[in-house]
């Protein structure tokens, strides 16, 4: 038993090196290539924080998905969003980059072409805005929100 666990112990280790080795080229190629870089501002602690006891009323606690969450919680830490982030805001700051977080309502939510903002406009991995009928892949319409939002900062900002 000692064995098995210690060879999951050392698949883990392997696999957070081989995570923060990605994560320091991407972040090396990210502030080569762009002089503004946007993220998200999310709240990864929060994210990442254990769902609270939903009590029954007869001393006991109702299902609150814990299970479920703890290994989403475990994906979350695994994916290492935060250390990513750091190491590209400390790069993109030696090479005199700029870095800014946006506030991440609605951008998967809103059209990138028109503005409209809906729950309705998402369709899993697709994005269809019921205002102007644009379609496109929704991480990608996405992504333009959150580009778009950086660049407005940063003109509010000049």
């Amino acid at each position: 038993m000692a064995a098995h666990h210690r060879k999951i112990a050392n698949q883990r280790r392997d696999f957070a090196h081989q995570r923060r080795d990605f994560a320091h080229q991407l972040s090396r190629r990210l502030v080569n290539d762009y002089d503004l870089i946007v993220f998200e501002d999310l709240q990864i602690k929060n994210m990442a924080r254990r769902p609270r006891p939903r009590p029954d009323g007869t001393g006991g606690y109702e299902a609150n998905g814990a299970n479920a969450k703890a290994g989403l919680n475990r994906s979350i830490h695994d994916a290492g969003w935060g250390e990513f982030i750091a190491m590209t805001i400390y790069k993109a700051e030696s090479a005199g980059r700029e870095v800014i977080a946006v506030d991440p309502r609605n951008t998967s939510r809103t059209c990138s072409g028109c503005g409209h903002v809906s729950a309705g406009n998402r369709h899993g991995a697709v994005f269809r805005c019921l205002g102007c009928g644009r379609e496109a892949n929704a991480d990608v319409n996405a992504a333009e929100n959150i580009l778009g939002a950086g660049g407005a900062r940063q003109l509010i900002a000049a």
